[in-house]
């Protein structure tokens, strides 16, 4: 199966773009700001709360990383006036760490400056590992002034217990950190390989900040791990308020989502948009070959 799935990779990164782009829009919001908005509404509308990714990485000019705050800025200001359930999610380096990291930084408190006015929220995403200590060293300079952010944290990296806690040490009733499983290739010597090694490390973290009182973003598609915290959290009494569950958009979960909703879980999909989908999902596909079997199953059902 490891096989196909990256002979499969290797088949669509050389097919025009034109044939990748019924794959890729399965999973992206389209590529402007009014098709990822009309999505926000319409999941709105259905009980799901939002965060938006202007899709994109690594701005190799002063000029790209600018541009890329700027659209984040108008978000903000079109989430506000109209009144949508939708937050924002970014990735440093697309607001310039890596080119310039004081410029970053300056992008950063930018956005956060309106995250704050416009009482919003700015989930900084987590990106390969050599971006793992900046973007920490980053988001604990950002909560000397500011509340409305929070960092992700992937449980297949080693020291992420360690960041965890480090994290914690602050003010853990301020914090809201996104847990996720990781999804970029990283070498055996920091990041955990065996699946349920990794699960159990996510089923730590989890419980760990939850009962240090911090506000948990649950992000997974993986069935075995909603239904073992969300058993957890029921036991332990822990408020609806103090956490919430995440999931991509498009990512088939059969009821679950609607299941999740029903028992009064907050649900968020995290909708990736831009004209940088291409780039997107050729990425991802090499980073994680069994996406393409995966999308190929799904494909063939509808």
């Amino acid at each position: 199966m490891e096989f196909l799935n990256s002979s499969l990779t290797t088949f669509l990164c050389l097919l025009p773009k034109g044939v990748v782009r019924p794959f890729a829009m399965r999973y992206v919001a389209g590529e402007s700001e009014e098709d990822a908005l009309g999505v926000v509404h319409e999941l709105n509308q259905l009980g799901f709360t939002t965060t938006l990714d202007i899709l994109g990485e690594h701005s190799e000019s002063d000029e790209a990383a600018r541009e890329i705050t700027d659209n984040y800025v108008r978000l903000y200001e079109i989430i506000a006036d109209s009144s949508l359930d939708c937050n924002i999610s970014i990735k440093l380096t697309h607001l310039g760490l890596g080119h310039d990291d004081t410029l970053a930084e300056k992008n950063l408190f930018r956005l956060l400056d309106i995250t704050e006015r416009r009482e919003n929220f700015l989930r900084i995403d987590m990106e390969n590992s050599p971006y793992t200590d900046a973007t920490l060293n980053l988001y604990e300079k950002c909560t000397a002034k500011y509340q409305s952010v929070g960092p992700v944290l992937q449980a297949y990296l080693k020291r992420s217990g360690d960041d965890l806690k480090r994290i914690l040490s602050g003010n853990p009733l301020e914090l809201n950190v996104r847990i996720c499983k990781g999804i970029y290739r990283e070498p055996d010597s920091i990041a955990l390989q065996d699946r349920q090694e990794i699960r159990n490390s996510f089923i730590d973290l989890v419980q760990t900040g939850l009962s240090n009182g911090a506000y948990i973003a649950i992000a997974t598609h993986d069935i075995y791990l909603i239904d073992t915290l969300k058993t957890w959290i029921d036991n332990q009494s822990i408020p609806k308020e103090g956490y919430e569950f995440q999931v991509l958009y498009g990512v088939p979960m059969g009821n679950k989502l609607e299941e999740l909703l029903d028992g009064g879980h907050k649900v968020r999909i995290y909708i990736p948009f831009g004209d940088e989908w291409y780039a997107y999902a050729m990425r991802r596909f090499k980073e994680n070959p069994k996406i393409i079997s995966y999308i190929m199953g799904n494909w063939f059902k509808t």
